[in-house]
């Protein structure tokens, strides 16, 4: 029987509904939208009705929160306007299947079916053409449909028989035209020549017609995303413009064809692009200048060896970085686009068993900004795009427990075209993790983690083809769709050393699935394409071959190591099916329904195709006149490329892991702008301060100018970023992202051309070189196309005590400008550049450099800004270069310095002492004319304005306050609340103490915090044990639920980590956890272990979720909640909110807060979507009279506050944290265990709270 379910926020809690209120008023211009109501649509079958009453609750609502309607809409819905929607066939749906392995952990045996559809009600007059144009917003082709309102009788969905696979008659005799029409009919993304290679392959080697498999595999298989054609293109010839540009293109170019005589010592090797990109490397390898570098032909990332101290001690250390594009799938399909595009640049380093710990976003747009009415046609609007694309990339970072440790975001017109997301993500393991053997006959292929759908079939030669009107109606098939709790998982697999040992060779599961993956691994293969496990049923062989469903390995181990690597994985809760086995034939074999459907030699798959030529011409005909160029402060500031993106960068976490060195918002108030990240070592036991600091360069504006000029620029920036943040410019290595317009003509071929050339000068002369790096090709839309980008990544280890941040640290400090100089042709004088840097290095390390900034977008005065604003330290300056006010000087450093030693050190070089830090929070400019004064707090105010309506920080609530003189009092009101103290101190002791008190952390899917937390005790002293919750299967699910109640019987302690249980899914966080603390079985341990034994609790972030959701807190016992429960809720911002804030300890009431004292001051790590601590007033006065409010959020002065600039969430009365009546359960949203040496060095202030101390110090004996 199929139940319907409605579930709908109610009133002051609907936060999704209200931005599409919004949203639709602002940005669709419909005024006549009185109201937007959103109802969650559930059907539900294969459970009873016991089962289905047991989970209307605690799976699908909450009673304080939300109104729920059984079968029926309620009536005043039926009369508005509305209509459902609802994910295509085969597209993940991560709500559905999170609400069916909450039924699982509740009923493990029982066999649930959900489908979910989310009905859209509209109030107001509106007209057809206003609902076509809301429909239009709300419903994107590519991934979802508008949904019945019929409900079904039978949730089950029969798949027809997949037919056998065609077998092309007639392929191997036809012409060359008919060739051409065979491409065009079957969507094929390869060149004729490559077709016609094709054909006589089969005709002359093989003596039949291929299989559309064979097809299908061999276009992925050589498509310019997977094989790089355009890149390994032959130059032919080439022309040089008789001009500036020409000559100094002309002049590189000269130098690459020396480096290349020397490197290949007259091997004949085609010049081309991949060439130009990979010779840099080569040839400072063989100067001896490459020493660190870690080779493999299996490594798909940058990596380089380490020598890390962990411990005290020396260790060998691998570390890999990759920079991945999906621009693609990002401009059709936003969120799934940009979460698969961090889901696949994770992977890469994961394949090489690093563990990836933190990660950059650097993004191209339009102006999101734009009328939603000038979109262009067969696009999707812009802030449709922005938006989405932030929510996918945060989403998935977030899930799967990864700190986004810098954001940014480039804006230019041309991005129309189509949308540049580019993920960058940095790795690490201990070298002895590695082992890499050549696979021999014999050897088996095993399939890990996800399973395969229909999501990505064909993305890899998607993202090969020019985009253009009608992509959007066509091509939903070919974006993936991202599972970051599998993807997690994995994760924890390969960090155990026992498992990553086993493995001879990996790949990860990306553009081309099956095909690739797995085919890359050995010359021979026989693959079994019915092993592979499946999403639904109906799927054919092709689809199976070449799908590019997410979050997949493919692992070669020996044959008798197969079933202990099954076992492993097992124990992770990943499943794991060997499917393919290493042959010595040197062909590749596909079967599937027990015939071979592809059979082809490894020889003919690797030409990579028919052999393509190409002429460039080098002129800047086709090039922008100008660089375009700053004219004044406030049009500086209020540029899309220079005005704060805060509330853009705080959807991302940045503080997971415990080991973020630098926030990418530094300062008191947290909006100095780092220009990179730092983050130490992800080691599991111990402590290092071995750290890795990642930067990016790219201007646009200077790259349309001179393309070349633009990739000299970008890998410069990015070296002397990673300098200005404590680096050594000798030390640094490069990744490069290439993205391009569809080259269709000598010109257009000359742009990337040049760009390398103008990175590989970089390279020479600084010796400094790319070891890596990605392309895509294909940014055009009709006659528009995106900017040319050489996008430079640098890498370097270093100390995390040398990291140096950009805000202003004092008054009464020296500023001094480290210009770079640039000639005639716009090259930059690299002798004095590396004078100025080694200098400056050499200063970092004598502890002299306070702060430090590049000269970037908007020139020293921008710059100068975004040191002032983070602890609004003023600066008094005079006699700025003028032409380096508004513009950039890339290489260029504005410093902050201690004292006349170091002036005199910069002086002797090219520095320029132009002023003081002050006290007084304004910005002095003077010349011999005039004197300009600048308020920070108006600066502040003009700076953050320009993507305020974007990306808000603030509520509508506030903003309307604020703006509307005549509710300033109301306002005012609603921020005056009671700052809490309650002094008296807990002081019963358990009635049995031990020495080492024990610490069960049980882990479930989507849990990200777990690390973290056992660090945070095992520093304190405490065992700790790690619990996984295995749900995939039913037995597995039991017996570890089992073994979850008997560990907490064992215990002192319970720890429920942070995370994204299920992904906070259906619609609301913890539900898995409470789903298990609910079985009898756990909810009988957890009250022994509270009644009987006085044990402790804690629950951090999703923790502190699941305890109220339970009634742990405040109760002290699980209970059924009802409609005047407290819970926590939607942030009333209405979006994910990371950053440090201020709290404050109001009561001591509890053994976790042993060392800490009333009115303490914490900063403290948040990042969660629904930390709003919601309660009736009653109940919260008894609270606080009972000192169960332990902590609260406060402002700059210590007083508990409502703006959600220190109480992210709008909790009321600023609750950060509650206990159960005695104290002895605690929850509380900041992330306490997120502490360590040299993190967060860039934010002042006391950071550990000592719960972790405290509790083991409860249960020690004296």
């Amino acid at each position: 029987m199929v139940r319907r379910l409605f579930v709908e926020k109610k009133s002051g809690f609907d936060v999704e509904a209200q931005g599409l209120f919004e949203d639709i008023r602002t940005n669709l211009h419909v005024k006549n939208v009185k109201a937007v109501r959103i109802l969650n649509r559930y059907d539900i079958d294969g459970i009873s009705d016991e089962v289905f009453n047991q989970t209307e609750y605690a799976v699908f609502a909450e009673p304080p929160i939300d109104n729920t309607f059984l079968e029926e809409l309620p009536e005043d819905v039926v009369s508005a306007i509305f209509f459902a929607v609802e994910l295509l066939p085969g597209q993940f749906d991560q709500r559905a299947d999170s609400a069916e392995t909450c039924i699982k952990l509740i009923m493990p045996h029982a066999n649930p079916v959900v489908k979910f559809a989310k009905v859209i009600a509209i109030y107001g007059d509106i007209s057809a053409e206003d609902l076509k144009k809301i429909k239009a917003y709300c419903i994107n082709p590519v991934d979802s449909r508008e949904a019945s309102l019929e409900k079904l009788d039978d949730l089950e969905e029969v798949s027809p028989e997949p037919e056998d696979v065609e077998i092309i008659d007639g392929f191997v005799d036809m012409t060359e035209s008919q060739l051409d029409e065979f491409r065009d009919d079957r969507e094929l993304a390869m060149t004729r020549e490559d077709l016609y290679a094709v054909c006589e392959y089969f005709k002359e080697v093989e003596g039949r017609n291929p299989s559309i498999t064979e097809l299908k595999v061999i276009d992925t298989y050589w498509s310019d995303h997977c094989r790089h054609t355009t890149f390994n293109t032959k130059i032919e010839g080439i022309t040089f413009q008789d001009s500036p540009y020409g000559k100094v293109v002309k002049e590189a170019y000269d130098e690459y064809k020396a480096m290349r005589d020397f490197v290949y010592e007259g091997r004949e090797k085609d010049e081309s692009l991949m060439d130009i990109a990979c010779i840099g490397a080569k040839y400072l390898k063989k100067m001896g200048k490459l020493d660190d570098l870690d080779e493999s032909d299996e490594i798909n990332a940058c990596s380089i060896k380490v020598k890390a101290v962990v411990n005290g001690s020396e260790e060998d250390w691998l570390v890999m970085f990759k920079n991945e594009t999906h621009n693609h799938p990002t401009e059709i399909e936003p969120f799934g686009g940009a979460a698969t595009c961090l889901g696949g640049a994770i992977r890469d380093p994961l394949s090489g068993r690093a563990y990836v710990y933190q990660a950059m976003r650097v993004t191209g747009a339009g102006d999101p900004r734009t009328p939603v009415e000038e979109t262009l046609e067969g696009k999707l609007p812009q802030i449709k795009i922005t938006r989405e694309a932030a929510a996918g990339y945060s989403s998935y970072g977030n899930q799967i427990g990864l700190a986004t440790g810098l954001v940014d975001e480039i804006y230019d017109k041309n991005y129309v075209a189509k949308r540049m997301e580019v993920g960058a993500v940095i790795g690490a393991t201990p070298a002895s993790h590695v082992i890499r053997e050549k696979p021999v006959a014999g050897d088996i292929v095993i399939l890990l983690g996800g399973k395969t759908g229909r999501d990505g079939c064909g993305g890899a030669t998607g993202s090969s083809k020019e985009h253009t009107k009608d992509s959007m109606d066509r091509c939903g098939a070919e974006v993936q769709k991202g599972n970051p709790l599998v993807e997690r998982n994995i994760q924890r697999l390969f960090r155990r050393r026992e498992v990553a040992t086993l493995i001879k060779k990996c790949n990860d599961f990306g553009a081309g699935g099956v095909s690739v993956a797995i085919g890359e691994l050995s010359d021979g293969l026989d693959i079994n394409l019915d092993l592979v496990q499946k999403k639904y049923n109906g799927l054919d062989g092709t689809e199976l071959a070449i799908s590019e469903s997410q979050e997949r390995m493919a692992v070669v181990v020996a044959n008798e190591n197969v079933e202990k690597f099954r076992a492993f994985a097992r124990e992770e809760n990943l499943e794991a099916t060997a499917v393919a086995k290493v042959t010595d034939d040197n062909r590749v074999k596909m079967r599937w329904r027990g015939k071979t459907i592809l059979d082809i030699s490894r020889e003919f798959l690797d030409t990579n195709g028919a052999k393509q030529q190409v002429k460039l011409r080098v002129t800047d005909e086709n090039l922008e006149k100008a660089v375009f160029r700053l004219e004044d402060y406030f049009q500086a500031l209020e540029n899309l490329n220079c005005c704060s993106k805060k509330g853009l960068i705080e959807r991302f976490d940045s503080t997971i892991g415990g080991n973020t060195v630098i926030m990418p918002l530094g300062g008191k108030y947290q909006l100095s702008p780092a220009i990179g990240m730092a983050a130490k070592l992800p080691v599991v036991e111990g402590e290092t301060d071995t750290a890795t600091v990642m930067t990016y360069g790219y201007d646009p504006d200077i790259a349309k100018y001179s393309p070349f000029h633009g990739a000299m620029c970008a890998v410069i920036d990015s070296a002397t970023k990673v300098v200005a943040m404590g680096g050594r410019l000798e030390k640094i290595r490069l990744s490069f992202q290439e993205y391009f317009e569809k080259l269709t003509d000598e010109s257009s071929w000359g742009k990337p051309f040049a760009a390398l050339l103008g990175a590989l000068k970089v390279q020479r002369e600084l010796e400094i070189p790319a070891i890596g790096g990605k392309d895509s090709m294909s940014g055009t839309f009709m006659d528009i196309n995106v900017p040319p980008a050489l996008i430079s990544f640098a890498v370097e280890a270093m100390d995390a005590g040398n990291v140096i941040s950009t805000e202003f640290k004092r008054a009464n400090s020296k500023i001094i400008i480290l210009p770079a100089r640039y000639d005639e042709n716009g090259i930059i004088d690299f002798d004095a550049y590396k004078k100025n840097m080694n200098t400056v290095s050499k200063l970092t390390e004598e502890k002299m450099i306070l702060s430090a900034n590049i000269i970037g977008k908007g020139g020293i005065f921008v710059s100068l800004v975004k040191m002032a604003v983070g602890n609004k330290i003023g600066a008094d300056v005079k006699n700025l270069p003028k032409d380096m006010l508004f513009s950039a000087n890339y290489g260029g450093v504005i410093l902050e310095v201690a004292d006349d030693k170091s002036v005199d050190m910069l002086k002797k070089i090219d520095g320029i002492e132009v002023g003081n830090t002050i006290e007084e929070e304004k910005i002095y400019i003077s010349d011999l004319n005039k004197t300009d004064e600048f308020d920070i707090d108006e600066l502040i105010d003009v700076w953050m304005k320009p993507l305020e309506d974007v990306f808000p920080t603030e509520t509508v609530d506030e903003k309307n306050m604020k703006d509307n003189a005549k509710k300033v009092a109301t306002y005012e009101k609603c921020n005056d609340i009671p700052t809490l103290s309650y002094e008296k101190r807990y002081d019963i002791e358990p009635k049995e103490k031990v020495d080492v008190p024990k610490v069960v952390i049980p882990l479930f899917p989507g849990t990200n915090c777990e690390v973290d937390s056992a660090r945070a005790f095992r520093r304190a002293g405490a065992d700790v044990h790690i619990h996984l919750i295995r749900n995939v299967d039913s037995d597995a699910l039991e017996e570890s639920i089992r073994g979850l109640a008997q560990k907490i019987r064992e215990s002192n302690i319970i720890m429920i980590p942070g995370g994204f249980s299920g992904g906070d899914e259906p619609d609301g966080s913890a539900k898995f956890i409470t789903a298990v603390f609910r079985n009898p079985v756990v909810r009988g341990a957890v009250t022994d272990l509270i009644e009987n034994r006085d044990g402790l609790i804690i629950g951090i972030c999703n923790g502190f979720q699941a305890l109220i959701k339970l009634g742990l807190v405040p109760f002290g016992k699980i209970m059924d909640a009802d409609e005047n429960s407290p819970t926590l809720s939607y942030n009333k911002i209405g979006r994910h909110m990371s950053g440090l804030v201020k709290t404050r300890v109001a009561s001591v009431k509890s053994p976790w807060m042993a060392n800490a004292d009333v009115g303490d001051v914490l900063e403290v790590p948040v990042s969660h979507g629904e930390g709003r601590f919601i309660c009736n007033r009653e109940l919260l006065r008894e609270l606080a009279e009972d000192g169960q409010i332990l902590t609260q959020y406060v402002d700059f002065n210590g007083k508990a506050s409502m703006d959600t600039e220190h109480n992210p969430n709008f909790s009321i009365w600023a609750v950060e944290g509650i206990t159960s009546k005695d104290g002895r359960i605690l929850g509380k949203m900041g992330h306490s265990e997120r502490i360590g040496k040299n993190v967060y060095k860039n934010v002042s202030g006391e950071k550990n709270l000592k719960l972790f101390e405290s509790a083991v110090e409860y249960f020690r004996k004296k």
